[in-house]
Order: C-alpha cells, then structure tokens, then sequence
C-alpha cells in the first residue's frame, strides 16, 4: 500500500488521475497546509506539497512533475478594488506556504495571515487579499484589479515557478512510487478536457475557461527552466530569511547530494540562518552539547542585549482547580464535585493580589481547571475587579481554557477573547501546548484540543493584537521527530503573525500523582532542547530559563545555552508542585543568581519592556 496525500484542488486533479480507486493506494486529499503535515509527521510516503514546505521540511527529493506556471496562473492571485500599489493592508490565506512567500518577496511586503474563507470577504477598499487554488478561479473578473502571482515571477525572472511537487524523504521515492506517479500523470493530462468540463458542471460554470485553465496554464513538468525557476525562488527566500537554504532537488538521477556538516549548520543558525526540520533534527541528535549551547549563545547575544538576564516581578494564581480533561500527566486537577476541588474567593484572590502589589509586582499569570460551573460573565467580573483594585497586568487563561468558554458558551473564539481583552486580559500564556502533534496529545490528554485548535486560538489572539508566550512540555510519549515538529509549527505561527514573545520548556514532572510513565529526561537533554529551541526559533525574540522544574543552578546553565530571561519571581506554584517539584525564588535570590551566573538582572513587563535599569 502507497501512502499518498494530494491537494484536493482542480489543478492537481490531473496528476492523481485514477489514484483514488487504485487497491494499492491510500489517498488523502486536503488543504496545501495538511498535505505538508503529514508529510513532515510521516503519516505518508509522498505528498503534492508546496515547495517551500519541502524547503522547510529538508533532504527532499522532488519527482519531476509538479503543478507549474510558464505565466499567467490564475489560481494565485492577490484581488483588490484598488491598485494593487495603493492598498493598505494585504490580507493572506497561509493555506499555501509557498504562495505566501512569494506574495512577500514579489510585492515587498509582510501581510497579514487570515484564514481562507475570511479573505475574500474582506477585500474592499484598500485591502487586498491573496486567494489561491479553486476560489481564485471562481471569482474571476469579480475583482477590477488582479496580481497574477505567476505572471509577475514570470515577468521579474524570465523564469517559470513551480507551486508545488511530488515530494518524499530523501531516497524514498522508490520505482514502484515513481511508476505510479508517472503513469496517473499520463492518464491525466490525456483528460484534462474531461475532468475540467466535469468540474465546471458541477457548479453550473462554463466549461471553457476551466478547460484552457487545465490545458493552457497549468504545465506539469518540471524541466531545467522550471527547476532554475525553483531554485532561484528557493534561494530568493532563504535570503529574505523566510525558508532554511534549499535542501530539495529533482529526482532524474540517483545520486546522493553531500549533506552539510554539523558545523556549518551551527554556523549557519548562529548567524540567524534558518534550520530545516531534518536539518534541526540532525543538530539535536548529533551536536556536541557545548558547541551547541554555543550557537544558541550566540544568537541570544546578537537579539538581545548580551550582559542582561530579564526576570519578572508576578504570581501564578490558579484560581481553580476542577477540571474536566483528566490529563494523565496532571496531579493537580479534581474532577466535578471531588471533595478537593476549589475556587479561589475574592478574599483568597485579594490577599494575593495585594502581595504582589506591595512587592512591586505588576503582573498576574491566571490559569487553572475546566471549570464547567465558571461563565464567562465570572472572567469578565473578576477581570474588571483586578484591574480596577490592583492595576496589575493579566496573562490569563491558556487557548485551552479560552476554547472550553468558547464551548460552553457556544461561542466563537473571536468573539470570547475580545471580551475578555474589554474586561482586562493584556496577553495569553502558552499553556496546554504540551507537545503539538496529535497522537502525542491523545496518548497524555485525550480530552484536551487539538495541535490546530491550540494554534488557532494563537492566532486568533494575535490577530486581534494581544501577545502571547508559548511553551513546550517534553517527555512523555513524544519523540525527538515530535518535539521538531512542534517547534516548528511555533516558528510557522511566528512567521504569520509575530505575536510570541517568548518560549519555555520544561520535562514532564512525574514524581507523583501522574498517571503515565516518563519518557526522555535529565538535564543535559534539557539543555539540549531549549538551545535547540532557541536555534529553531529563529523569529521569536526571547528564550526563558525553566528553574521553576530543573532547578536555580540548571537555570544558570541555561542562561548560557541561548535563554536570555529568568522568568518569574515565584510567590506560589501549584501545579507542577502537585508533581513534587517544589523549586521557589524571590526577587533578590534570582538577582544573586543572575549575577554569580555573570550577568546584570533587570525586571520587566509581559512585553519584555525592561522596568528600570541593569542591577
């Protein structure tokens, strides 16, 4: 059995031809986006993926048949009412990495990253929108100006430009994968006529315009002008710092392309090149643990100011701990009505919050259970009596908890952030992340969201201008391959919408009251990771230090492999203390310690402003 992962649009049809009756093979059709996930996540042996996703992923061989244009393309087109030079705002469907790249680099600017069926509805006025694949077809000639992606490479390069291509893991293109790809590719483009006209009725459309968009647009071969085009756009991007330097190549030989030291990658990433996911990979299994703290020293000197350690005056309050996900690797939680459950009062809540004030705290982290009993109404109240009797900042509530108020009020995410932003919350931790990959996340917590809904709620947040952290707990079922991945679906969030300020990570805390086995721990993978997570990273600004689960003189130590923050002065921990692990800190025991580590500390805000000067 093949398993092959294709993108469900009209263009593509031609070279899946037959592929979903065939015994052999297992397809999967869907957005550009999931196609490459699975392909990264190895849940196929060969995906139609976007080009600059096989650039991210690394060591990828391209067949020879791809979805290319020699012009004009139509199905990737930034739509407006204005001239396209006059527009204000771009607003981009990130279902396509690789047309999002290129709308980048061809009208030098950034974008803003919607999801598909929000952009174009918004095209009016002075914003415009990119659209790609099948809608791009429908709406033609509804918009008075078009920027025709393709023709405009074509016109700056006098290059074609490969959209995507039959891409497997380097030397697992086998000739039984290759002989089957070539023969559905023959058989479609001999009923192209047939499946265009198809498509068309279908839709009650006129047959033609889909017709000699098959025939006439689209090529399907990747010939030496079409992978000069590839190569000359794979390394445009990497320039502009939007894709690792190109590690594909087109398969018409077997042979095997030298692959870059261990070196040089270090190299590279310290300079601010960007990994590529086999690329990092390589680099976590196979780096010396010194000269990859190195590298990741490096690049924390060169993004912020090299002699300052930051670190903030807050309290983690966890304001209940009910909860309905029984995630095994929780010891915290109560179920429904168990006798331990608990709310924090008002009068629990104010004591607190006045300790904070008068140690010149400005922050609170809020977070706890799955509260069913807790309406958003609750949030709101507690919110506007925070701000208005403490003045504290608010980093609450995970995507988890924002999603399950969602759910419980039956509304969308929008809609429950913006009133929560009204109320007082100013940013969003990056709690329940746990691992992003989805079998990970069934195995630990069953009933927590998922890799997309986690992210999504991100995105939400972003878009609507509030900052969040994000996270990664590591060592329980997950692999090296996992935690990659996660990482990178962190840094292409990042690449969207610029809204993480800073990462942490953490082992699984296991000592007690868990309900699953440890995997992978210790304290040299520990540092392994967060430096590899500050190479990877390479859009997020800081890196924070987890003393609170490996201790104030591991914390140290990670001071020098890449965190360049001390996190947060701990008044109380509950949650991973439930766990056993008991590390706390007041504000003058973190200064020492940043300053025997050789550093200056400073405080600062949830923004990482710094509040006063080096001590």
């Amino acid at each position: 059995m093949i398993r092959i992962a294709g993108v469900g649009f009209l263009n593509a049809a031609p070279l899946m031809h037959g592929l979903e009756s065939d015994p052999d093979v297992e397809l999967f059709l869907g957005p550009p986006a999931e196609v490459a996930r699975r392909l990264a996540e190895g849940e196929c042996d060969v995906a139609l993926v976007p080009v600059a996703a096989a650039a991210n992923i690394g060591e990828i061989d391209l067949l020879d048949l791809g979805i290319v244009a020699r012009g004009p393309v139509r199905s990737v087109v930034v739509a407006a009412e204005r001239p396209i030079e006059e527009l204000e705002r771009v607003l981009l469907d990130a279902s396509s990495r690789t047309s999002v790249i290129l709308t980048r680099l061809l009208l030098r600017r950034p974008g803003i990253a919607a999801p598909p069926h929000e952009v174009i509805a918004s095209i009016e006025g002075n914003v415009g929108g990119l659209i790609i694949g099948d809608p791009a077809l429908e709406v033609e000639g509804r918009f008075p100006h078009v920027f025709d992606l393709g023709e405009a490479w074509n016109q700056r390069t006098g290059l074609p430009f490969v959209f995507a291509a039959w891409a497997a893991r380097r030397g697992a293109l086998t000739e039984a994968i290759v002989a089957r790809l070539r023969r559905a590719a023959v058989e479609g483009l001999a009923a192209r006529e047939e499946t265009a006209t198809a498509y068309a009725r279908a839709r009650k459309h006129d047959p033609e315009r889909y017709v000699s968009y098959l025939r006439d647009t689209i090529s399907y071969s990747i010939d030496d002008a079409a992978e000069r085009g590839l190569a000359r756009f794979l390394s445009d991007a990497a320039a502009a710092g939007l894709l690792p330097p190109p590690d594909v190549r087109v398969v018409r030989d077997r042979s095997v392309p030298r692959r870059p030291s261990i070196d040089s990658l270090l190299t590279r990433a310290a300079d601010g090149g960007r990994l590529s996911m086999t690329e990092a990979l390589r680099v976590y299994r196979e780096a010396p643990l010194f000269e990859l703290g190195l590298a990741a020293d490096a690049i924390r000197k060169r993004k912020n100011q090299p002699s300052v350690v930051t670190y903030i005056v807050d309290r983690n309050v966890n304001y209940t701990n009910v909860c309905t996900t029984s995630c095994k690797f929780c010891a915290f939680y109560r179920p429904v009505g168990h006798e331990g459950g608990y709310v924090l009062s008002r009068e629990v809540l104010g004591q607190k919050l006045q300790e904070v004030v008068d140690a010149g705290g400005v922050q609170i982290l809020l977070q706890g259970g799955l509260n069913p009993a807790l309406r958003i109404e609750w949030y709101e109240d507690l919110f506007r009596w925070i701000k208005a009797t403490y003045g504290l900042g608010l980093h609450a509530l995970s995507p988890e908890e924002i999603l399950h108020i969602a759910q419980l009020e039956k509304l969308d995410v929008a809609t429950v952030l913006t009133r929560l932003h009204t109320a007082g919350l100013d940013s969003v931790p990056g709690g329940g992340a746990e691992i992003l990959v989805d079998r990970v996340r069934r195995a630990i917590a069953k009933a927590k969201c998922t890799s997309d809904e986690w992210l999504g709620v991100m995105r939400t947040a972003h878009r609507l201008g509030l900052r969040s952290s994000c996270t990664m707990m590591y060592g329980t079922v997950d692999t090296d391959v996992d935690r990659v991945v996660h990482l990178l679906k962190l840094r292409d969030l990042q690449d969207e919408t610029r809204g993480f300020t800073a990462f942490f990570c953490w082992d699984f805390q296991y000592e007690r009251g868990t309900r699953i086995a440890p995997g992978d721990h210790g304290t040299v993978l520990y540092l392994r990771t967060q430096a590899l997570a500050r190479l990877v990273l390479d859009n997020v600004d800081h890196v924070g230090a987890s003393w609170v689960t490996q201790g104030p003189a591991v914390g140290q130590v990670a001071l020098r492999f890449g965190a360049d923050d001390w996190g947060s002065v701990m008044f109380e921990e509950n949650v991973v203390s439930s766990a056993g692990t008991t590390f706390r800190m007041n504000a003058a025991g973190i200064e020492d310690l940043v300053h025997r580590a050789g550093f200056q500390a400073v405080r600062r805000n949830v923004r990482y402003d710094h509040l006063g000067t080096p001590a």
